[in-house]
């Protein structure tokens, strides 16, 4: 990450005092401003995590003592060990990255975070070279940056605002685009694995044989929810959230789990999540809004988004995909702005390919510094070449996808 963030930042500055010198008045001061708005907009960011993750990971303190997600880490455990041999079998990592994987696909956003960062808390302690990310690390890393989607409930909920016909057009394409996604990290992981200084040899754990047929059954069960989703997406969309919170609460309380206690000790650990990534965000919103401020990403998207727009790849579908990579916030924000252009709509071909990009593409920049930030790795070998990777295989597949059904 280090590399990276003088990356950000040099080509920043490099570009605004380029532009500065040469008659561009105002870009030091746009540059200026942008960065001690990004620093000044951190901390609010990560408090306003705060409620979001005490929600869930209350409701996941409720799953836990009543037994939901052992039950669910172990269904999913046989095809989690081949893709992770060093992890012992029944270690926490695996009802971690379960979690988080879990809240990717429902499209719950922030409420991975948590998640996230407890699997890698555990994936450390059993990384023997502290400090350089493991392969276990870049893996998982590659999985959550790719983010399978079942339900993008976030934009659906945006394009319903704006006054989509359909606002659940974009479930199939999305679906499709982060499965590619994941697919490819999964490949582009394993295969780069040995090249990016290797870590320390780390002994893999034989595990006794188990059938894979159940965690197969379980992945089939979920994508069979697909075909309901596209006929009932808009319906279903609003119903998502509160019954999942009530469904884990009823489940907590048949399991004869105290609910109330047992939600409040989980919630507990919101705050301290929150306020433990600021310094993280700090930095990586600091180099992003630089980058963008200098007018750096707009010098390198847009002409190139004149050369892919007879493929189908506009430069205003760059522009997400680049601000996607690089900012959560920025790239929604930019998402709102085109949805409401009456020159994009949401329903045409730009307008439903910008929401699947938006929602089959994730943040790797701030992933990486966050994830790795919070257990101090500072080596990332190869895990930023994986999610950028595997961020063009989502970015290829949803334009393929959309113009097929756009």
């Amino acid at each position: 990450m280090n590399l990276v963030f003088l990356f950000l930042v040099g080509v920043a500055f490099a570009v605004a005092a380029t532009a500065e010198l040469t008659g561009g008045a105002g870009a030091m001061e746009a540059l200026s401003a942008a960065l001690v708005e990004s620093a000044a907009a951190a901390v609010p960011l990560a408090l306003g995590l705060v409620g979001i993750m005490a929600l869930f990971l209350g409701l996941m303190k409720v799953a836990e003592d009543g037994g939901l997600l052992t039950a669910t880490a172990r269904l999913l455990e046989p095809l989690l060990r081949r893709l992770f041999p060093e992890i012992p079998a029944g270690h926490p990592a695996m009802g971690a990255m379960v979690m988080n994987v879990a809240a990717n696909l429902l499209g719950l956003g922030n409420a991975a975070t948590p998640f996230g960062i407890r699997a890698m808390e555990h994936l450390e302690r059993l990384n023997p070279d502290k400090g350089c990310a493991s392969n276990a690390q870049v893996l998982f890393l590659a999985i959550n940056t790719a983010g399978i989607t079942l339900l993008p409930t976030k934009v659906i909920a945006l394009r319903a605002s704006v006054g989509a016909a359909d606002p659940a057009a974009v479930v199939a394409p999305t679906l499709v685009a982060t499965l590619v996604a994941t697919m490819v990290a999964i490949v582009a992981a394993k295969t780069l694995q040995g090249l990016w200084s290797p870590p320390a040899p780390i002994q893999i754990i034989p595990h006794p044989p188990q059938p894979l047929w159940p965690s197969l059954l379980a992945l089939a069960g979920l994508l069979g929810l697909v075909p309901l989703l596209l006929i009932q997406g808009r319906a279903i969309g609003p119903w998502i959230l509160p019954g999942l919170v009530v469904g884990l609460l009823l489940f907590g309380a048949l399991r004869r789990v105290r609910i109330y206690e047992s939600f409040v000790e989980g919630a507990k650990e919101g705050f301290v999540v929150a306020v433990r990534i600021i310094p993280y965000l700090v930095a990586i919103l600091v180099a992003v809004a630089m980058f963008r401020a200098s007018g750096a990403m707009a010098m390198l998207l847009e002409p190139l988004g004149r050369l892919t727009a007879p493929l189908g790849l506009p430069a205003e579908a760059l522009m997400m995909a680049g601000m996607r990579t690089l900012s959560g916030s920025g790239s929604y924000g930019l998402l709102a702005a085109d949805l409401r252009n009456p020159a994009i709509g949401p329903d045409g071909y730009l307008g439903s390919l910008l929401s699947t990009l938006y929602g089959s593409t994730e943040t790797t920049f701030y992933v990486l510094a966050v994830y790795f930030g919070a257990v101090q790795v500072r080596r990332i070998r190869h895990a930023l070449a994986v999610g950028l990777i595997a961020d063009a295989a989502a970015l290829v597949t949803a334009v393929v996808v959309c113009r097929l059904l756009f």
